[in-house]
């Protein structure tokens, strides 16, 4: 048992971003009824604490669970992706992205997917070889030196989107190149945990209760979220319906193992994993 945890509250991981609000706002506001303390972080930063053994349940990045698939089961038909556009994962640039080979692109690493991704783009699609600096992107771009091209993810991609001359939305041009879906993230469950079988509800059911509810009343996701974001209410109605998808069927699933196929075969990864599903 992890410090502070009582065998009531296992603790949950929730991505600190926008684009989770319509799974997270009915259990954080007690519609969705649950057990389970919520911990809010990046996602880098959730993919830690549940390699650490630090949560039972987390959305985390699609690029850890291919890392450690040993660890975890899937929470079945659920992730966070994209058909399209996704607007929240940009590649921003001063100059077209064909004349950064040799360059340099500031990287934030809030996000090990979204910089796995840019990398397979980058050298397959583009055929652009670029360094990649780890730092904070609000913080350069107000330096004296701004970089000339940077990653930018999440609430952080929505506020810088019109920053640069040149605005490279990853999810969509994935989708140009294999036709497919991409899956940035993924919902895991810690294996040894349910191996024990000390879930005393099915976290799966309760976090796809959660989408289910936020979908159906999205209006009232949309309000929540519109205070202070930089969308205005159309364009979030946008984002959180064409932009994002939160299912994982078959055209999903068939997106995220292609992914694994890259990666492999870019050797980012050992081989493809095997996708486990709680329950299943």
């Amino acid at each position: 048992m992890m410090d502070g945890e009582n065998s009531k509250s296992p603790r949950m991981g929730r991505i600190s971003f926008l684009n989770v609000l319509p799974i997270y706002y009915p259990l954080e506001s007690g519609i969705i009824p649950h057990n389970y303390e919520l911990v809010s972080a990046p996602p880098a930063i959730l993919n830690d604490m549940m390699a650490r053994g630090e949560l039972r349940v987390s959305s985390c990045s699609c690029i850890e669970y291919a890392r450690h698939p040993g660890r975890y089961y899937l929470v079945p038909d659920l992730s966070i992706g994209s058909s399209g556009p996704v607007m929240s994962v940009l590649l921003m640039s001063s100059e077209p992205v064909t004349e950064l080979d040799g360059g340099e692109i500031l990287i934030s690493g809030e996000s090990h997917t979204s910089v796995a991704l840019l990398r397979l783009l980058l050298k397959d699609y583009y055929k652009v070889s670029a360094n990649f600096k780890v730092g904070n992107v609000t913080a350069a771009l107000r330096s004296a030196n701004p970089p000339t091209a940077f990653l930018a993810i999440g609430d952080e991609a929505l506020r810088l989107r019109q920053r640069y001359s040149y605005r490279y939305d990853l999810a969509e041009i994935w989708r140009e190149w294999t036709g497919e879906p991409f899956i940035f993230g993924l919902w895991v469950i810690d294996a040894a945990t349910a191996d024990r079988d000390e879930f005393g509800e099915d976290p799966g059911a309760v976090l796809r209760a959660g989408r289910d509810w936020g979908m159906a009343h999205l209006d009232a996701i949309i309000d929540l979220t519109a205070y202070g974001c930089p969308l205005t209410k159309e364009e979030l109605r946008i984002y959180y319906t064409r932009g994002l998808t939160y299912r994982l069927g078959k055209e999903e699933l068939a997106g995220l193992r292609l992914f694994y196929e890259k990666l492999a075969a870019s050797g980012a990864i050992a081989a493809p994993p095997p996708l486990r599903f709680y329950g299943e």
